[in-house]
């Protein structure tokens, strides 16, 4: 795997864990409409900026992804999507104070080494 190929999977697993990050945000001002009904529920999230974010970063993400895949094996990309789990859990951690335990850090470092020995096989 060369240079390139990997910084492009980097861009496109961090646009989407910063995509997950935007959505939860965007989900959270949403959240006090509650006790409205489904519909009022659905057009706070439509309205909100921060889901409408999240999803333009998930699709340019998505955008670059289909030029990772055009450019190398399935078997042999698809499990950097892992490093997503880091920085997402990085992400709910530092920005949204979220509470990170032993056992969490533990199964995302193991997805890290998957990722790691993945990379090593190319």
């Amino acid at each position: 795997m060369n240079l390139r190929l990997f910084l492009l999977i980097l861009v496109s697993v961090s646009l989407s864990a910063v995509a997950q990050l935007a959505l939860k945000v965007g989900t959270g001002a949403a959240a006090g409409e509650q006790a409205a009904g489904i519909a009022r529920q659905i057009g706070g999230l439509i309205q909100s900026p921060w889901v409408l974010i999240g999803l333009g970063l998930y699709g340019f993400g998505a955008i670059v992804w289909l030029f990772v895949l055009s450019r190398a094996p399935l078997s042999l990309v698809y499990p950097f999507v892992g490093i997503g789990f880091i920085l997402t859990m990085l992400a709910g951690a530092f920005y949204l104070q979220e509470s990170v335990g032993q056992l969490r850090v533990a199964g995302t470092l193991m997805i890290a080494l998957g990722c790691a020995l993945v990379a090593r096989s190319a």
